[in-house]
């Protein structure tokens, strides 16, 4: 999700084409972006002296007064020390590349969610530093408020108030990595589901990547995701049949043979023409190399057990619809058309064997 998208601010200046840098509108700027401008390394270090009018906020980078720096400033000023941006025209800097000013570098972590907005990230105060998230090849370290990440693929940003901020999910992660409290990484996680911010599974499948689902605290807040996402998927079920006119089935209820064995629990069921709709996440491959161990587990044997059931139910002749809760979030009109389809085929097939409709 990402709003508030802007361009990122252009380079102050062409090389050479300014001499006096009181004409350098940007507060904030890289050693190798002053030289662009005409200010040589050593005239920087001068105006930066006990009298001058500039500070050295973080090594290389300068900002062009002397007051505190506003929390804007400390952004670009990490994003410039972490990134380490080539000046415009010199070899390496890539030409046309929106996040080029920054050096490919993405803000990341606490920072990244306080300018989306996010109501439960802790004050600035509480964070151990800013995190950047840099490419791998990226040498820079820990200096200062700014932690850079080293990351093999940074996620392409979005821009919010002229910054490169990673994509939510991402950001999440980050924030997540840093935090030891379960009661802290809980409340940070479904904080983000139940602001809107992201869906449940896409945030629980980047924490996996990353290699944080192997955490207890981490992997104990999942499961109190997933258990979001499937409220969620619930509720979007409800409206789609009222809103697209479906007939009423029967909510989350277990299907039986009479005095025979549990079939298996479906979230809707059209008993007279022996249709259900079961709620699936994701397949046995979601996720990534660093899923959690436990969660990849569980995760394959739910799939096999709903595939095992769709099958054992389609012998009997019911017809097993199976929505993905981000289908029922993206295309809730394919999803009804679905269901639809399969409740107008009833009449043309064979009767489905009689089972014993149960409340789950």
């Amino acid at each position: 999700m990402t709003r508030n998208i802007q361009q990122p601010p252009s380079l102050p200046c062409r090389p050479r084409d300014v001499r006096d840098v009181r004409d350098v509108r940007p507060s904030v700027l890289s050693r190798a972006q002053l030289r662009a401008c005409g200010v040589s390394p050593a005239r920087a270090a001068a105006r930066c002296g006990a009298d001058g009018p500039w500070q050295r906020t973080l090594p290389g980078v300068y900002v062009l007064h002397r007051r505190p720096l506003t929390a804007d400033e400390r952004l670009r000023a990490a994003l410039l020390y972490a990134g380490r941006p080539p000046a415009p025209g010199r070899r390496g800097a890539p030409g046309g590349d929106p996040g080029a000013g920054y050096g490919g570098a993405v803000v990341t972590g606490f920072a990244a969610l306080a300018l989306r907005g996010f109501a439960v990230v802790p004050p600035p105060g509480e964070w151990s530093g800013i995190d950047v998230l840099v490419p791998h090849a990226r040498r820079s370290r820990p200096v200062g408020y700014v932690r850079p990440v080293r990351s093999a693929a940074v996620p392409p940003p979005g821009w919010v108030r002229g910054l490169p901020v990673a994509p939510v999910e991402r950001a999440l992660a980050d924030a997540v990595a840093g935090l030891r409290a379960p009661s802290a990484v809980r409340r940070l996680l479904v904080g983000a589901v139940r602001g809107g911010h992201c869906e449940p599974g896409a945030a629980v499948d980047e924490l996996g990547r990353i290699g944080l689902l192997d955490r207890p605290p981490v992997a104990r807040a999942a499961d109190a995701l997933l258990a979001e996402d499937r409220a969620m998927a619930e509720s979007r079920l409800y409206d789609l049949v009222m809103e697209h006119d479906l007939p009423q089935p029967l909510w989350n209820v277990c299907l039986r043979l009479p005095g025979g064995p549990r079939l298996g629990a479906v979230d809707a069921y059209w008993p007279g023409r022996a249709v259900a709709v079961a709620l699936v996440a994701g397949g046995p491959g979601r996720g990534g190399p660093g899923d959690g161990g436990r969660h990849r587990t569980e995760r394959e044997a739910r799939w096999a057990a709903h595939a095992a059931e769709r099958e054992h139910l389609e012998r009997l002749g019911i017809t097993v619809v199976r929505l993905a809760p981000e289908g029922l979030r993206d295309a809730g009109g394919r999803q009804a058309a679905a269901v639809r389809t399969a409740l107008r085929a009833a009449a043309d097939r064979e009767p489905a064997a009689r089972v014993v409709v149960l409340p789950r």
